[in-house]
């Protein structure tokens, strides 16, 4: 088992699917966040992980047209309350399972920060089926 020591940063496009792959993997199985990331899957999910691969490479490595993609539109994240915590639990458990360095602490920052973005502009959450 790998320790946090000997994890390497985010670095690449692989890096960022590993990331993104990971999390959406954790959050599909999850008790409480399942049947949000299900009701998610109507959207294409080739798509929905390019979507979020693109995002992620863009705010995180600087890769893409822009400094950082704008927010992904269907992004499978709850807005409030006891779901935005667990989510964010489940992304820095995806970050620490992977990766370690600065990189990855940019990662769980920023994702705070969507969080915090997501949750004061959506009026809405996604429907469960």
């Amino acid at each position: 088992m790998k320790t946090s020591a000997t994890l390497p940063d985010i670095r690449t496009e692989g890096d960022i699917k590993t990331l993104v792959d990971t999390l959406c993997s954790k959050a599909t199985n999850d008790t409480l966040l399942g049947a949000r990331f299900g009701a998610a899957a109507r959207i294409h999910w080739p798509h929905y992980l390019t979507t979020q691969y693109r995002y992620w490479s863009s705010t995180l490595l600087g890769h893409g047209t822009q400094e950082g993609e704008p927010l992904p539109e269907q992004l499978a994240l709850p807005t409030s309350g006891p779901h935005i915590e667990h989510w964010l639990k489940l992304f820095s458990s995806a970050v620490e399972e992977c990766f370690a360095g600065s990189k990855a602490e940019e990662a769980k920052k920023l994702a705070r920060q969507m969080a915090t973005r997501l949750s004061m502009s959506r009026t809405r959450e996604l429907p469960v089926d």
